[in-house]
């Protein structure tokens, strides 16, 4: 192995020595530990400390990195306290997500590290969206991150690498190519001979380096990390080396041919740069033994600290609070100047508002910018905010999630357009595991806005009708609103915005131009988690959101003889459970209407919730009225014979009269 100094002082060959080898002893005491029981798991990354170490030392302190499971000594070199660390792998309360996750699932803003989640991938998106909150902010920094030779098969890698050469984003993507995904060999993972190959395809900048090579590795990244500061743009580097014990230690390495084992052995990055160092006498047998002895001083006192802290203290009540990010403040209109306006303009009314008030409100979307989006809502935001802060994207969907909460992590606020609700299953992973699970694992609020164009009635079919709110509000850490007004569109997506937890914001397309309303020209907000008593009656609640609401409002104006309470519930999670059970208490018949489909539609939720804790209040079973259980068809006769709406009249009197 070649060292190359280039210009390199004393000092820093030093320093790099001592941060590779402190993660190398930090590693051999962990893997006591799990032979002791000590621990539960561990990903070593033995053989591979100099990309970590060498990419970290390369870059400023304020720079962002990404690391994986195996960049232990990216920790290590931003100067974490040990214990603190030791603490983290031991779940416990001193550790950065309170036994919440495990090893190096979480990220600090103090040290400017975002890990990764079991996901492989997604951490590539969010690169993208740190580094364009720096290129918007003239902030000269490049944001590093990692990912496997496995993980470049991922979607997320492709989508990740498109999207930052699109938008000349200064992102350093570091492969780091070990060999084997778990037992996978790399000769079955990909067909092109070197992984830095897959850059020539998105146009980026792309090479190849000796990943055991400390001086390699720190040269390389430091000229670009310094260059694409400056002249933003994405760089493929992929880091050769080996992954020397198994994916993790319980899976073993018997798979691995010995010869293979022995030629990379033979390229360890600690012992390689011991000896370089040694050879050209900057450092001695006796600095060496002097410092390995004051690192197992360092690392046994941490390892006793951590293990003698306190476990976590277990409160129901504190797991519930620490699932979201305190709301922000309700913002009240200075004035009651009303203009009638579409449900249409009511949303667009409400991020104009919004984007004139936050300078760092980015929305991003496909075909949002001169085009207006398919639906015209952000028609006119290029002339007044720029394509900067209005910005088209390509077919990424996953990429441009994660790139949204990328934005969030780096002091931003965005707002991310689903062309069509339906689309979210292609980002559904970044939607449910990054941002919903964020700020309960380590505390970090994600300011994003999802916006969902949802629902049937105009014939769309299949692919771009489906009412799919009930997958989101299963999953704890999303919020999720559903306004069916004009006046609610315009407050709920202010809230939305304003509110630094992820919000799925469902707005129906038959009500975009379909509803028309007086609504106040100042910016304020509708708070999420309260439902709207549409109508006040005494023998039936009619529960309902989005486009039941007109439903429901329709046929009581055909039957005035109904006398119900409508609830529009307006916000799915939180929803409010108040407004109902005192409906449901004084009327005692309960009537739940939604355009979902039935099996676990989110009627189901509700039901289940007043049968619990209404029960002795109900005159009758509760009813649900649903579309079918079936995908949703084109035809127009078809469709209407397939939404709630056909089955009002029918399932309400038999409620009524039982």
């Amino acid at each position: 192995m070649k060292f190359e100094r280039n210009n390199c002082s004393n000092e820093l060959l030093i320093a790099l020595y001592q941060q590779i080898l402190k993660p190398r002893m930090i590693e051999e005491k962990m893997l006591i530990l799990l032979r002791q029981g000590k621990i539960g798991k561990w990903f070593s990354g033995i053989g591979q400390e100099a990309i970590s170490v060498g990419s970290t030392m390369a870059l400023a302190p304020s720079s962002y990195i990404l690391p994986m499971h195996r960049n232990l000594g990216v920790f290590t070199s931003r100067n974490i306290p040990l214990a603190k660390l030791i603490a983290q792998f031991q779940g416990k309360s001193t550790g950065f997500t309170k036994g919440r996750d495990r090893s190096f699932h979480f990220g600090t803003q103090d040290y400017k590290i975002i890990g990764m989640i079991s996901h492989l991938g997604p951490q590539l998106a969010l690169a993208d969206g740190i580094a364009l909150a720096d290129k918007l902010t003239n902030t000269a920094k490049a944001t590093l991150v990692f990912t496997g030779d496995g993980a470049t098969s991922e979607g997320d890698f492709h989508e990740a690498l498109n999207v930052a050469a699109v938008w000349n984003l200064p992102v350093i993507f570091v492969i780091e190519n070990n060999g084997y995904g778990l037992s996978t060999p790399v000769s079955e993972q990909y067909k092109c001979e070197n992984l830095a190959d897959k850059g020539i395809g998105y146009g980026i900048e792309a090479i190849q380096i000796d990943g055991n090579n400390i001086l390699e590795v720190y040269h390389t990244i430091k000229q670009y990390a310094d260059n694409i500061s400056t002249h933003p743009r994405p760089i493929l580097i992929e880091c050769k080396t080996f992954r020397m014990r198994g994916h993790e230690e319980a899976s073993g390495i018997k798979y691995v041919p010995k010869d293979l084992l022995e030629f990379w052995a033979a390229k360890d990055p600690v012992e390689n740069y011991e000896q370089f160092l040694l050879s050209e006498k900057i450092i001695d047998e006796a600095f060496i033994s002097n410092l390995k002895l004051s690192y197992k001083e360092e690392i046994d006192a941490a390892v006793t600290q951590a293990f003698n802290d306190p476990s976590v203290d277990i409160s129901s009540e504190t797991e519930l609070q620490d699932m979201y990010a305190p709301a922000a403040k309700q913002i009240v209109a200075t004035s009651d100047n009303k203009t009638n306006k579409r449900f249409l303009d009511a949303i667009s009314d409400a991020m104009r508002q919004a984007m004139r008030k936050h300078s760092n409100l980015v929305i991003m979307g496909q075909d949002i910018a001169e085009y207006g989006g398919a639906f015209k809502i952000t028609e006119g935001f290029v002339e007044e905010f720029g394509k900067e802060r209005v910005r088209n994207t390509p077919l990424c969907e996953s990429a441009i999630v994660g790139a949204a909460m990328g934005l969030a992590i780096n002091h931003h606020k965005a707002i991310m357009e689903m062309q069509f609700a339906d689309f979210a299953t292609v980002g559904f992973n970044q939607i449910i595991n990054n941002l919903a699970k964020t700020y309960y694992r380590w505390g970090q609020a994600v300011d994003v806005v999802v916006r969902m164009p949802t629902g049937a009635g105009t014939g769309a079919g299949p692919f771009h009708s489906q009412s799919n709110e009930a997958w989101f509000t299963k999953t704890p850490g999303l919020k999720v609103v559903y306004p069916a007004f004009p006046s609610d569109a315009k407050g709920l997506l202010a809230s939305a915005i304003e509110d630094p937890n992820p919000v799925m914001y469902f707005e129906h397309k038959f009500l975009y131009r379909g509803i028309s309303e007086e609504i106040l020209d100042d910016y304020y907000t509708t708070s999420i988690g309260e439902a709207k008593l549409i109508k006040s009656g005494n023998k039936v609640s009619i529960i309902t959101y989005g486009l039941g609401v007109h439903w429901a409002l329709d046929y009581l104006n055909e039957n005035t003889n109904i006398d119900a309470d409508l609830i529009d519930l307006r916000s799915l999670q939180p929803w409010d459970k108040n407004a109902v059970e005192q409906s449901v208490r004084k009327t005692g018949r309960v009537f739940i209407l939604h355009e979902d489909t039935l099996t676990n539609g989110f009627g189901a939720e509700l039901a289940a919730h007043i049968a619990e804790h209404c029960f002795s209040f109900l005159d009758a079973p509760v009813v649900r009225c649903a579309s079918l259980d079936t995908a949703i068809p084109m035809d127009k006769g078809l469709e209407d014979n397939f939404l709630a709406k056909a089955r009002i009249g029918e399932k309400l009197t038999a409620l009524l009269n039982y």
